[in-house]
């Protein structure tokens, strides 16, 4: 059983759905980023879905944009996100960890070797966020094959094949999309027909839902549950956290410790 499976299955026995949180890796840098994954998994995260930074983000908004190019501006490479997380699965044999980023940084110079460093480093799921799931086979072999699992995005105006499709090739977990648009703390108005998603996608044995994009209060993750999720994926509240506290690491790790606690103590059903 996957970590993700087994984590899943824990909180259900528990009454409680899941709180992830989204960060860009490396940044501001690579020690920092590490004291933020250590003070995201002390207060109360569930799972890990963690960015490279990449200088053309598909879905990022600006908030993310600006961690992306902090990182990059660092001079840090994917190695050097392979590396912490190699240093985060070390201290943390159990919490699942899920990336999500671009296909640029998955097939050069071969999606082969980005899938066996996946492996190598202790990566659960993968999820690309510009690979259509019409165009998914070959990835899904090479992700299988080093035991990765394949994850795909639900958009909001999903048709029933496209719901199917999601449901029969998705493991781990189910990116639900709030809303169309990028990525943001601000915009947190909800597509209409989530709940309909939501129940569609369950009706075809899809991967345990996390909602993301607009996520960044509790009430946000209440009405998650409410809906049916099974969690709720945060990026932007967390990575504005950093960004006001680039120059104060300890009101960083402070308020970013007291937001996930907030967050998590929602999931308690």
């Amino acid at each position: 059983m996957s970590r993700f499976d087994r984590l899943f299955q824990q909180l259900k026995a528990q009454n409680q759905g899941a709180f992830v949180p989204f960060v860009t890796l490396c940044d501001p840098d690579f020690d920092r980023s590490f004291e933020i994954i250590e003070t995201l998994i002390a207060n109360g995260a569930d799972a890990l879905e963690l960015g490279f930074p990449f200088s053309d983000p598909l879905l990022d908004g600006e908030v993310i944009q600006a961690a992306n190019k902090r990182a990059l501006d660092a001079g840090y490479s994917t190695a050097a996100c392979f590396e912490l997380i190699a240093k985060v699965r070390a201290k943390y044999p159990e919490i699942p960890i899920g990336l999500l980023l671009c296909a640029n940084l998955v097939f050069v110079p071969s999606q082969t070797q980005f899938f066996e460093r996946c492996k190598q480093v202790g990566v659960d799921a993968v999820l690309i966020a510009d690979l259509p799931v019409l165009a998914a086979e070959e990835f899904i072999h090479d992700a299988k094959q080093q035991g990765i699992q394949p994850v795909f995005i639900c958009p909001p105006n999903a048709d029933q094949a496209t719901i199917e499709r999601i449901a029969e090739l998705t493991e781990g977990y189910t990116y639900l999309v709030s809303r169309s648009g990028v990525t943001s703390a601000e915009n947190q108005q909800n597509a209409k027909n989530l709940d309909n998603l939501v129940e569609r996608l369950k009706q075809a044995n899809a991967a345990p839902i996390l909602q993301g994009f607009g996520i960044a209060q509790p009430q946000q993750v209440k009405d998650a549950l409410k809906l049916g999720a099974d969690g709720a994926i945060s990026g932007s509240a967390i990575v504005k956290i950093i960004e006001r506290n680039l120059d104060n690491q300890a009101k960083l790790v402070q308020d970013l410790g007291d937001f996930v606690r907030a967050m998590k103590n929602a999931t308690v059903l």
